[in-house]
């Protein structure tokens, strides 16, 4: 059919804007035998507006333990499969892992095909650190997720989660309970007509009032807390690339990456930022 190697082809696509999707991920699926997804209803707008026509099979997790022999014989066959979700990167917190590794314990060659994560966009527009803990979809039972929150909580790196909209406010409550001093990043529908961003002290918040709409992903800043009495920073150093920085940014965007940076606190910063103002 094409000059495509056999084996099983990891393609990222969108999360809300269809324009979002790479050149090699749309000449990949046109040169697909077969395309797994999850919602074959979902798939079907993203193929259709690019025109691809090749054969859709569902695989989504109440079923891939069932067609993974099936897939894997098709690609020892020599056909080329696809795999992607309903949106994103296959596999981040979505369905597709069995047949991962299925295909390594079988010798079978995996392609990635990289392209838009829902956690590397949301860290990008944050404003905090790049230094990051994707946790995904946190426990739905309320002493599942204070079990995993009492262990999160103690990561200096920011954590981010993928949250339903119409609990958003009871996580938040849990997150209140064990994370103090907190900066929290939410971005709703990202890359949609109505992509909406908050930003807010989580110590500060007290509920959103209105009922939000479309996916959530919550990037919660780390504890750089229990670490700042532990750091060893070269004061020198610092300074000099602190005053370099000056140069260019606001007080207030030099305090933010350097506290985040260097694990130190915010004041500790300011106060080296308005040393070398007044020299």
């Amino acid at each position: 059919m094409n000059n495509f190697l056999s084996g099983l082809y990891i393609v990222s696509t969108p999360i809300g804007n269809l324009n979002d999707i790479t050149l090699r991920a749309l000449n990949v699926l046109k040169n697909s035998d077969k395309i797994l997804c999850e919602d074959t209803r979902r798939s079907i707008k993203l193929l259709n507006y690019y025109n691809i026509n090749n054969k859709l099979i569902s695989h989504h997790k109440f079923n891939e333990k069932k067609t993974t022999s099936i897939i894997l014989e098709n690609i020892k066959n020599g056909e080329v499969i696809s795999m992607i979700s309903d949106a994103g990167t296959p596999t981040i917190s979505d369905p597709g892992l069995v047949l991962i590794k299925e295909c390594i314990k079988n010798n079978l060659k995996i392609f990635p095909i990289p392209g838009v994560s829902a956690a590397t966009t949301a860290i990008s527009v944050s404003g905090l650190s790049d230094q990051y803990f994707f946790y995904g979809f946190l426990p739905k039972k309320q002493t599942a997720i204070e079990k995993e929150l009492k262990k999160l909580k103690e990561y200096k790196f920011n954590l981010v989660f993928f949250i339903p909209p119409i609990k958003i406010n009871f996580y938040m409550k849990l997150f209140k309970k064990f994370m103090k001093k907190r900066e929290v990043f939410i971005a709703r529908e990202m890359t949609k007509i109505h992509e909406t961003f908050y930003r807010f002290n989580l110590d500060k918040f007290s509920g959103f009032k209105e009922n939000l709409k479309g996916e959530l992903t919550v990037v919660i800043s780390g504890n750089i807390e229990n670490f700042t009495n532990n750091t060893v920073i070269d004061t020198k150093k610092l300074n000099i690339e602190i005053k370099q920085y000056l140069k260019k940014y606001s007080v207030k965007d030099v305090v933010n990456l350097f506290s985040q940076k260097n694990n130190l606190s915010k004041k500790k910063i300011y106060d080296i930022c308005l040393q070398i103002k007044k020299k």
